[in-house]
């Protein structure tokens, strides 16, 4: 017998076996009926939005794509603003925002419109495989776009949206901050700090065929090591009058790095490495040019490299150690450390946000689905709800289950979004409902 996908066994279960949902309200067996109902609009959707290149700097890409989520929001009673961000060197954000009941809890729902895929890359249309589909951002987060607003017009239709206070912030640029980051994600940090929660609709990860939640995600920051040498002929090295050079120099920090710095929960890249008579970087600091000879002492070695942390105070305490290394210079040289303005913070691993996991798991069991562990905060990179995190309580991975993220391979696994959109509807309703 050929297996059926979540939508349509549940579909089954809804008609054929009350039993199953019996933990489910009225309202909730209607939500879950509407989205297997909505499956094909909901993959038709995904279509548009793949075929619409939003790279994020196609700036008009990525300003289509925010006019076609305008266009679903809208009829469910959202007002919605685009807010351009030209001075950041990106499109913009769409924000869209439902008004409830005063004291009602106010949800902050968290998506992004762009892509890594610019219009150059060859990797441009959405190609349906069965259950599976390819195509530039089908998963990541056109698909996590999708299932939230299959949620939403379950919602809708089921009448818990009438009364729910929902701001759902789509970011044009998460895939590449504009800059400032202040001013990029200023809008996005004042939406957390009067919200009572925040979800976020990127990929769902899952671990043995289990799907995961999270509860904390690393932050992202990325720094620059300079050392600096005595120029001069290669027969004085390591001489009082020449020193060790700016190549040994930066090797001696980079290599203090790797063995003094370890912890749990941290990493820390070297990604670009140059060195010699002269060396700089380009202006996005992803190239470096080099010259010199190998009996001349290098003058200049630079290092580019990232760092992920947990917590805040992991990240300053490890930036300090950090310093006291680079500060520590071998003879005849000195060395700089410098971070990049702009970094994405953690989503520590609060109890508020273990809290909201529970309440997954009470939807999960009532759907007669496994409960979801919390992911090892390892296994994801940064995103923007970590802006939000320390104001608010905090989850993520809501969005749509897909393989190959970034790549040419990108595949979303299409029987996900119903799963991911159910869960989500019948979470926010609940929330959605209590007072503040």
């Amino acid at each position: 017998m050929k297996s059926l996908s979540f939508a349509a066994l549940l579909a089954v279960q809804l008609a054929f076996a009350p039993v199953a949902s019996a933990q489910l309200s009225r309202a909730e067996s209607a939500m879950a009926k509407t989205i297997a109902a909505e499956k094909e609009r909901s993959i038709a959707l995904l279509e548009r939005l793949v075929n619409q290149n939003s790279g994020s700097l196609n700036l008009e890409g990525v300003e289509k794509v925010g006019a076609m989520m305008r266009a679903e929001l809208e009829p469910l009673g959202f007002t919605v603003t685009w807010k351009p961000m030209r001075e950041t060197g990106r499109a913009g954000h769409l924000i869209a925002t439902h008004r409830g009941k005063p004291d009602g809890k106010r949800l902050l729902l968290i998506a992004h419109l762009d892509t890594v895929f610019e219009p150059d890359s060859p990797f441009q249309r959405f190609e349906r495989m069965g259950d599976l589909a390819k195509g530039p951002g089908a998963g990541d987060d056109k698909g996590g776009m999708v299932v939230a607003l299959a949620a939403l017009r379950a919602m809708h239709a089921a009448g818990t949206l009438k009364d729910a206070n929902i701001e759902f912030h789509m970011t044009g640029d998460e895939e590449d901050a504009g800059d400032p980051i202040e001013i990029a994600r200023a809008d996005l940090i004042a939406a957390g700090k009067r919200s009572d929660v925040a979800l976020c609709f990127e990929g769902l990860i899952r671990e043995n065929g289990a799907d995961m939640s999270s509860v904390a995600r690393r932050s992202s920051e990325s720094w620059t090591v300079t050392a600096t040498g005595k120029p001069g002929h290669s027969s004085g090295i390591f001489s009082a009058a020449a020193g060790d050079g700016a190549i040994y120099e930066l090797a001696r920090v980079i290599h203090r790095f790797r063995t003094e710095l370890p912890e749990p929960n941290l990493t820390f890249n070297v990604g670009l490495v140059a060195g010699g008579e002269q060396a700089a970087l380009d202006e996005g600091k992803i190239r470096a040019s080099a010259s010199g000879k190998t009996n001349i002492i290098a003058s200049t070695a630079i290092a580019r490299g990232d760092l992920r942390t947990l917590s805040a105070e992991q990240a300053e305490r490890v930036k300090a150690k950090m310093a006291a290394i680079v500060a520590d210079h071998a003879p005849g040289t000195s060395a700089t450390l410098a971070f990049d303005p702009g970094g994405y913070p953690a989503m520590a691993p609060t109890d508020g946000n273990r809290a909201l996991l529970v309440r997954l798991n009470a939807v999960n069991r009532d759907l007669g689905l496994p409960e979801m562990a919390a992911l090892d905060p390892l296994k994801r990179g940064a995103a923007d709800i970590s802006f939000v995190a320390p104001f608010v309580d905090s989850l993520a991975g809501l969005g749509a289950y897909s393989t190959g993220d970034h790549g040419p391979e990108e595949t979303v696994d299409l029987p996900s979004i119903a799963r991911q959109a159910t869960r989500a509807a019948i979470l926010m309703s609940r929330l959605a409902a209590e007072k503040r």
